[in-house]
């Protein structure tokens, strides 16, 4: 048997007559309706036809769900295990169908080659507009096929490709494709395993992508780095309403990140973090975020490290921001206290739309144990504050002044002062004051209590200290990371430079205007070979040609970050390769090496490199004398050995 392709089964329209023209001219006088209706009943028979031809050459048997249903829109053949001939076999009756515009084919394990058969089938087939490719172990090769469909389907809307496999490379297909798709308006990447290097691809295609309303993340390893740079590409996106990571261990790293994408992202209304690892400390980074916003509905952070304070966070700042949209948050896995409930109803009167669902009354704010304070330090404080000396305070009891008494006296002498010791505290000094069980107390110890209290509490503070230091570094690290990770994913010159006034080589800066690049992005987007900007004048800069004569095809990230982001100096006389320039214009230190034997640079460039010049022959003339009079002295000593022999 010959191998079956699309040709073979006159999927072309010059080879395929229609079922209309087959059908003739025998009714002429016939009404519109009963025609279309006939029409429709022929295509339904001739697509038919066309499956059950495909499943016997391809050799698979016909799925009569698929037969039976081809008048409905939804084709739902989930867990028919048709595999990747199966999946031919319906991708090539597919290919003139009309009618079926969701097709759901969720665990059939149709893989690399099945998903390869439907990218054929959609380049012809504009009429399916949702498609499920769930759990079908597509793996990276896969993930390459649905990416060209993204980059050539002008129809698709919705696409989900959960549990499939993709690694953080796989990701990059995807935010390639979606640079040039604004059409798919939801995306479905949950239960793969997209990590730090995924986050980075995936937060490139938040900030570039101008249509996706809706993604699913979930079930994934976003975390660390590629949570921040996942938040990144969130802060500068404009379109996205509904972003689901829940089960992606984001940690406080990703929640600080979160916030501060909150603070500028002004379009999404639906966030999921639950199951996040995120704690109390986590959640407040978080509100610093929620404080700016005014958007955002609903907020799920159920299954997470939370207690009463973290729920008590997230209400304050609903009842302390005015302008805040939150209308549901959910932390149903926490106990709260009747504190926190009266506080709920107090908001619910300024904001009677909001709904926090938690897992009941029953909670409580857990507090440290007063720390015990030291007996010797309070000893010493009391004589501190009436101004009196150790000896003093016991010279009742030690008539001979060897600071040694006994333990029986020792305690009824500090039981009948007005120390403010309780008994275990008495108990506590005895011991230490009396460690080998002797019976007699040796005060001396207090005398040292003091230099003993200060280097205590000089050794808390470096503790405290050095610990607010890491909190505070690990902070600066994280935002650091997350400006960088929004410098990456955003476009460094969003102007076009167009000259002000004739160019001088001078060094100093030129004047320019600037006009904005927001019509540059679609422009360079569409299929053309060059782009230029129509409506400016011959004096301003026209982008140059990518890839020759070929279609732009974003294949690389490279090649966009070429585009995005220009190095507009290239042609400026006084940025020459090699040498930087600062704000004033003045040449940089590296400049000045090549300067310094310049007659035309003035003296106060040349002084310093004259005087660095000078300074290794004066070092080498020092090193010559000493050896010259080390090399005497040995002279000088071989000549008396000689003398005395």
């Amino acid at each position: 048997m010959s191998m079956l392709s699309f040709e073979s089964l006159c999927l072309k329209e010059d080879d395929c007559p229609s079922p209309a023209e087959q059908q003739g001219t025998e009714d002429e006088f016939d009404t519109d309706l009963e025609s279309d209706e006939k029409e429709e009943s022929n295509n339904k028979t001739y697509i038919s036809e066309v499956y059950l031809e495909a499943c016997r050459l391809v050799g698979v048997v016909p799925v009569s769900y698929f037969i039976r249903n081809l008048d409905s829109t939804t084709m739902t053949l989930n867990h028919h295990g048709l595999g990747p001939l199966g999946c031919k076999a319906l991708a090539i009756a597919l290919v003139a169908d009309m009618n079926i515009d969701t097709l759901e084919l969720a665990d059939n394990h149709i893989q690399a080659e099945g998903a390869k058969y439907l990218v054929e089938m959609l380049r012809a087939n504009f009429t399916l507009q949702h498609l499920d490719l769930s759990n079908n172990y597509l793996q990276s090769e896969g993930a390459e096929y649905m990416a060209k469909v993204l980059l050539d389907n002008i129809s698709i809307k919705s696409m989900k490709l959960s549990g499939n496999g993709f690694s953080d490379d796989d990701a990059k297909y995807f935010a390639d494709a979606l640079l040039t798709n604004s059409r798919i308006k939801e995306l479905d990447l949950s239960h793969n395993e997209f990590c730090g290097k995924g986050g980075e691809h995936l937060g490139q295609l938040l900030a570039n992508n101008e249509g996706l309303e809706v993604l699913d993340l979930s079930w994934n390893h976003l975390r660390m780095k590629g949570a921040v740079a996942m938040c990144a590409g969130l802060k500068v996106n404009m379109m996205l309403k509904h972003l689901d990571l829940s089960w992606n261990g984001f940690g406080n790293e990703g929640a600080l990140a979160m916030g501060e994408a909150l603070k500028f992202n002004n379009t999404l209304v639906h966030l999921n973090l639950n199951n996040n690892r995120l704690t109390n400390e986590g959640v407040g980074m978080l509100c610093r975020g929620l404080e700016f916003n005014d958007t955002l509905r609903v907020l799920l952070l159920a299954y997470n490290s939370l207690t009463v304070e973290g729920a008590l966070a997230l209400v304050n700042v609903v009842k302390n921001t005015p302008r805040t949209a939150l209308e549901e948050i959910n932390i149903c896995n926490v106990l709260v206290t009747e504190t926190f409930v009266h506080l709920l109803e107090v908001t619910c009167q300024e904001h009677p739309g909001l709904d926090v669902q938690y897992g009941g009354v029953g909670g409580f704010i857990a507090k440290k144990p007063p720390k015990r304070v030291d007996p010797m330090k309070v000893i010493q404080d009391y004589l501190d504050q009436r101004k009196l000396r150790l000896w003093d305070f016991f010279r009742n009891i030690d008539k001979d002044g060897t600071m040694r008494v006994p333990v029986a006296d020792f305690r009824k002498a500090v039981q009948q002062s007005s120390i403010p010791l309780d008994r275990y505290q008495i108990e506590e000094l005895i011991q230490r004051l009396d460690r080998d069980r002797t019976g007699m107390v040796d005060y001396r110890g207090l005398a040292d209590t003091r230099k003993q209290m200060m280097r205590d509490h000089r050794r808390q503070l470096r503790k405290v200290e050095s610990r607010q230091k890491k909190e505070k570094q690990k902070s600066d690290r994280i935002l650091k990371t997350f400006q960088s990770a929004v410098d990456a994913v955003t476009p460094r010159s969003s102007m076009v430079i167009s000259p002000g006034g004739p160019r001088d080589d001078s060094s100093g800066p030129q004047p320019f205007s600037a006009t904005p690049l927001s019509s540059w992005h679609h422009i360079v987007m569409s299929n053309s070979s060059r782009y230029s900007v129509s409506n400016l004048s011959n004096e301003h800069v026209h982008l140059p040609m990518l890839g020759g004569t070929t279609p732009y095809r974003p294949t690389s990230s490279p090649g966009m970050r070429s585009y995005s982001q220009p190095n507009l100096l290239d042609d400026s006389p006084r940025s020459a390769p090699g040498k930087s320039v600062s704000a004033q214009g003045m040449r940089s230190d590296s400049e000045f090496g090549h300067s310094k034997l310049s007659p035309t640079a003035n003296h106060l460039t040349r002084s310093r490199p004259a005087l660095d010049a000078k300074q290794p022959v004066v070092i080498k003339a020092k090193t010559k004398k000493v050896k010259k009079k080390k090399t005497t002295k040995r002279v000088d000593k071989d000549l008396k050995n000689q003398n005395v022999k």
